[in-house]
């Protein structure tokens, strides 16, 4: 942090000028009409089983795994471990779920879950809300990759908003023009840097610093294992199993997920994909066990990076970890592995908040009669606009460890499942009653995240006991228990359902 690592740098950005002229080039990749909605921001439904495996892998393992997940463990020890059950419950929903949302988008032709609910409940309300939540979640997240890029830049001795602002205009560029073509391609080159990084840092650390018995040994008892819990305060021991449980509830919510899956061939590509992307959660283990290793490396007590850490907090672990122990030059591949596992994640989450705003805002309610390529301009253009948004989240909401950011996303966009997924399979819940638990969910889970300073672990008080959780999860039952009362309301009540668009053959 004391100057610019030259040899650092230049490596650094010798791959971000690669993976920026692929972005630019992608346009040209599959080509298709990108005045098409579904060609720009689905890239034409067309990636087969192994471009969608490199673009769900790095629409889901992003700065999040490689420096949240790794930032939380070193400060709060092993509750940073909850993203490996999280991500292992995750898919078996995954296998089961998207394969039946593929089919009826695509018979369909919706390209948002928006669109779905819409058609499913006959109800421009209730998409509305499932979209502008869509759009409020994915805020935080792209606000976590920009955090992302921040400390690495700061960790090469750069500092101040330009070059932070430079690489973001550069991003919001090569997605304006390539589309969903561009992560998509990108993510080919990202994994494959992030897993020369990985393989090198789990086999290297551990030699400097004694192996991986000499690396526990040096971690505080207290960081090896949850907390204990306390009389009348079950602590971490309800924390752990709400935050994986609810995150493995929100992860395929999410409109970049839901983009990744939706961009996809076929129903077989998709559980083809279910099947290997377990290869990643392997990945995040040893990527989580980089914070125990930056605790035994000592590199928090190490004049050099206290500034780093004055100015980034736990989130300068894995950087100062890489500075510490690799060659300048590596170092400076490894900070591009994760600028880049920020860049593409953040450029289709970008694109999917985009979609949603054009197809179930724009369209629905400003330009209903707007023409394709309208269509197409405006979400382009509302990509640019929600990129300046997640800075919004970097600039004012108070973050610790940057994957709160993540949670909190995760506490709005979970309050979409009655919707989205309930819905799939049933429509007996009455689409006012939907809305209203969905207005309760959002109160609800809002208040909390609030009250607990944008942290996302509330304490619920249930008799004399205490029991901690993920607020997602608190705020997901009330919305399914006002979602069923006022189902019964509404229906005592004579309150008309709506028609639903699709038909049972759709959803096979």
């Amino acid at each position: 942090m004391s100057g610019v690592n030259t040899a650092a740098l230049a490596v650094f950005l010798a791959l971000f000028a690669l993976v920026t002229a692929i972005g630019f080039v992608a346009a040209r990749w599959r080509q298709g009409d990108l005045d098409q909605l579904h060609e720009w921001g689905l890239g034409g439904r067309r990636f087969g089983t192994l471009v969608t495996w490199f673009l769900l892998g790095g629409d889901l393992y992003t700065a999040y795994t490689f420096m949240a997940v790794p930032a939380l463990v070193f400060g709060a020890g092993a509750l940073g471990f909850f993203a490996l059950p999280y991500t292992v419950i995750a898919y078996p929903l995954v296998l089961v779920v998207m394969p039946r949302m593929w089919s009826v988008t695509h018979k369909r032709g919706y390209i948002t879950a928006a669109d779905f609910v819409r058609g499913r409940f006959d109800s421009g309300g209730l998409a509305l809300a499932v979209a502008v939540t869509g759009i409020l979640a994915t805020m935080p997240y792209i606000g976590l990759q920009l955090v992302g890029i921040q400390v690495v830049l700061g960790a090469l001795g750069i500092q101040g908003d330009l070059p932070l602002l430079i690489a973001f205009l550069i991003l919001a560029v090569y997605t304006y023009q390539s589309g969903l073509r561009a992560p998509a391609l990108i993510a080919v080159v990202k994994d494959a840097i992030i897993y020369v990084t990985v393989i090198a840092a789990v086999a290297v650390v551990p030699m400097k610093l004694g192996g991986y018995g000499k690396i526990f040994d040096a971690v505080a008892p207290q960081k090896l294992l949850l907390a204990a819990p306390k009389p009348g305060d079950l602590g971490q021991y309800s924390s752990y199993p709400t935050l994986a449980l609810g995150s493995a509830f929100a992860l395929f919510l999410y409109p970049h997920s839901m983009t990744g899956v939706l961009s996809s061939s076929g129903r077989a590509a998709i559980r083809r994909n279910t099947a290997m992307l377990p290869a990643y959660s392997f990945l995040l283990a040893l990527i989580a066990l980089l914070g125990y290793m930056a605790l035994a490396a000592g590199v928090d007590k190490n004049p050099a990076y206290a500034a780093g850490f004055k100015q980034y907090g736990a989130n300068f672990a894995v950087p100062a970890l890489f500075l510490d122990t690799f060659p300048g030059w590596f170092a400076g591949f490894a900070f591009a592995s994760i600028a880049i596992g920020a860049l593409v994640p953040a450029a289709i989450m970008s694109i999917a908040a985009a979609n949603l705003f054009t197809r179930n805002v724009y369209r629905e309610y400003m330009r209903p009669g707007c023409s394709d390529k309208e269509e197409a301009t405006a979400a382009k253009v509302a990509s640019l606009v929600v990129k300046f948004g997640a800075l919004v989240f970097i600039l004012y909401v108070p973050q610790k460890y940057a994957i709160d950011m993540q949670l909190l996303g995760g506490v709005w966009v979970l309050q979409t499942l009655p919707a989205v997924v309930v819905g799939l399979y049933t429509r007996r819940l009455h689409r006012w009653g939907v809305l209203a638990g969905w207005a309760a969910g959002m109160g609800t889970g809002t208040w909390m995240v609030r009250a607990m300073q944008f942290k996302s672990v509330y304490p619920l008080h249930v008799g004399g006991l205490t029991v901690p959780g993920y607020a997602a999860l608190w705020a997901l039952g009330v919305n399914l228990a006002v979602s069923v009362a006022a189902t019964f309301a509404f229906d005592a009540a004579g309150a008309a359902r709506g028609t639903d668009a699709t038909e049972a053959a759709d959803y096979v």
